[in-house]
């Protein structure tokens, strides 16, 4: 079952970004006193108890006159009702409640998603206890008393957010289709790709930058095995910025990379490598997906007998974070190599679900040891005890050391270099747990 999306929702200034911090319970949205400061990060695999789910931060609005302010205040909530399954509406108990968030409870309400009303900055109960029951008028049902900064009653406000989450029977049932995720920012090529590997115009195709309003899935047999492509959603312009459009489209990307086996990150070949590409390249990446780098509308690039190692050269570069990835080179409009995804899906598919014996794990291990001596820290070196394979979809192995703190990243990814030397794994990230002798789990 996939993660639920829970977005954190509110107009500038009440404390999204200190909730959402609180929540992930690590510093990633950017904390300050000024309106509109939050531009990186929007999103965090967050958990509490035993549930987990996706945080978002609809952070980024950057209010110029009061009517501005009410239409991102919209088009915040539009992205929440879109994409969430459940919206924290985050109000702020000391300036009350103003006409944008009347403005949103409205369109909240309309939506029929599940809404948990927080009212933040609570420091006090007696002081403030009184002035929570304003927040009722809303008609978004019991305001839950927050303080983010403080971390008060955020395990009340949990609570009620996945009392909402899909219970364990209403789970999809069991699918054995390899799930392809196609990502990008909007307008490189994604339902272009679709149509062409589908063979029919399934999927509207426009020049309109992010006109897939949702995610969608299609089932694509290719010599009697069927595929399911899930083409992520853009985002309507609706006179945004450009940067907009990017920010929010991560956030849709999010939910489809979760549901996913393999992703193929589309990039445009006519427009170069971008933050934007890096970005979302990057929750695949993280969520320890299969990655194939897939360089659209190749035809028209001008090119020489240099010109695709050229580009393969600055590929590696920016994405020297995933240097397993597979690259490829294709044409949406022409079909140029589409049909080698399919061949470089299954490759990176078996990749994915490899399993190592422990034994030869830890010969491979032992040689790498003898040819390169771990490191040392005041007078104290790294041992290396034992290797094994915990799990698939990513790889994933488990070390045991002496001392965890010695095990530095260096050695850890020269450690998988040597694996990767033995067995591949092209496509597929590797996971690595370091454990010190005698912990159980």
């Amino acid at each position: 079952m996939r993660k639920a999306i829970v977005a954190v929702v509110g107009r500038p200034n009440v404390g999204k970004s200190t909730l959402f911090n609180t929540i992930a319970g690590k510093q990633i949205s950017i904390v300050q006193d000024t309106p509109g400061v939050t531009r990186d990060r929007i999103y965090a695999e967050a958990s509490w108890l035993n549930y987990h789910f996706t945080l978002v931060d609809t952070g980024g609005i950057e209010p110029v006159s009061d009517d501005i302010l009410l239409k991102q205040m919209r088009s915040q909530a539009e992205l929440a009702i879109e994409t969430a399954d459940v919206i924290i509406f985050v109000t702020d108990v000391r300036s009350g409640v103003v006409d944008a968030d009347y403005e949103v409870a409205n369109m909240l309400r309309k939506s029929k998603k599940p809404v948990v009303l927080c009212v933040n900055k609570v420091d006090s109960v007696k002081k403030f206890g009184n002035d929570i029951y304003e927040f009722y008028s809303l008609a978004l049902g019991e305001p839950f008393a927050v303080s983010s900064a403080n971390h008060m009653g955020i395990g009340d406000l949990l609570e009620e957010v996945v009392k909402h989450f899909p219970k364990e029977g209403e789970a999809e049932e069991e699918d054995d289709r390899l799930k392809i995720a196609l990502i990008g920012k909007p307008n490189v090529g994604k339902s272009s790709l679709t149509n062409k590997l589908l063979g029919e115009n399934r999927v509207i195709v426009s020049d309109i930058a992010g006109t897939t309003r949702d995610a969608i899935d299609t089932e694509i047999i290719h010599n009697g095995v069927p595929y399911v492509f899930i083409d992520t959603a853009g985002l309507r312009r609706k006179g945004r910025v450009t940067e907009e459009i990017e920010r929010y489209s991560v956030i849709r990307t999010v939910s489809a990379v979760d549901r996913a086996d393999i992703c193929i990150v589309l990039l445009d070949a006519t427009e170069g490598i971008t933050d934007g590409d890096t970005r979302i390249a990057g929750i695949a990446h993280e969520s320890g997906k299969g990655v194939i780098l897939a360089v659209n509308k190749w035809d028209l690039v001008e090119k020489d007998d240099k010109t695709m190692q050229e580009f393969t050269k600055k590929l590696r570069e920016k994405f020297s974070y995933m240097d397993y990835a597979e690259i490829l080179f294709i044409s949406a409009e022409t079909g140029q190599r589409t049909q080698k995804i399919f061949e470089m899906v299954d490759r990176i598919h078996e990749n994915q679900v490899l399993r190592i014996k422990t034994g030869v794990l830890n010969e491979i291990m032992a040689r790498a040891t003898a040819m390169k001596q771990p490191p040392s820290d005041k007078g104290k070196r790294l041992k290396l005890f034992y290797i094994t394979q915990a799990s698939v979809s990513p790889p994933t192995f488990v070390i045991f050391v002496n001392d965890r703190e010695l095990m530095h990243f260096s050695y850890t990814r020269y450690i998988e270099n040597q694996i990767r030397e033995n067995f591949g794994f092209r496509g597929t990230p590797i996971r690595f747990i370091i454990r010190e002798r005698g912990e159980e789990k």
